[in-house]
């Protein structure tokens, strides 16, 4: 089985993620992760990943996709993937229906962790106050949030025509979450 999770930063993705791939054997194949290993895989992919990232530029839907193709084959020996993000845009998600089908798979689906942005904010405030981690400096999440919400929007749409969407309360406890999944996938 092939899902996508969606969801904001802070919303639990890789929490949920981590218990898939154990409980499941799934493949987590998050696209920060994969960018970071095919630069320390010294790779010519990894060396050209690092150059667009040196120049302080985006990295290509080409080399994401290109990135995602090179792990397909251990998640399909594992029995399935989920995609952590990605994809982020209307043509990446086409892409991956194209490279997938190429395959004969499929995303099964798209799991949307619901969650209120505004309590959200609240969490990573109360985190950035308690821990000082950098990366959740309440200004740039608000960035992050909006960024996100403005990328995912067109993507909802996609993947309910598809009737492949379903959306999961994401404010909840880790467990009613991982329930929700859980049914959802079922």
């Amino acid at each position: 089985m092939n899902i996508i999770l969606f969801g904001p930063p802070a919303a639990g993705k890789g929490t949920q993620a981590k218990r898939l791939v154990e409980g499941r054997g799934m493949v987590q194949l998050s696209t920060g992760d994969m960018l970071r290993a095919a630069i320390a895989s010294g790779s010519e992919l990894g060396l050209k990943v690092k150059d667009v990232l040196a120049r302080g530029d985006l990295v290509t839907d080409e080399i994401v996709i290109a990135l995602i193709e090179e792990r397909l084959p251990e998640a399909e020996a594992a029995g399935g993937a989920i995609f952590d993000g990605f994809p982020r845009n209307v043509a990446q998600a086409e892409a991956l229906d194209a490279m997938l089908s190429k395959r004969g798979a499929q995303i099964d689906r798209v799991i949307r962790l619901k969650v209120d942005d505004a309590a959200l904010t609240q969490r990573i405030t109360k985190r950035f106050e308690d821990q000082g981690r950098p990366d959740d400096n309440p200004e740039t999440f608000k960035d992050r949030l909006a960024v996100y919400n403005g990328q995912t929007a067109p993507l909802l749409p996609y993947y309910e025509a598809q009737g492949k969407l379903v959306e999961v309360d994401g404010m909840g406890d880790i467990e009613s979450v991982a329930k929700a999944i859980d049914e959802a996938m079922a």
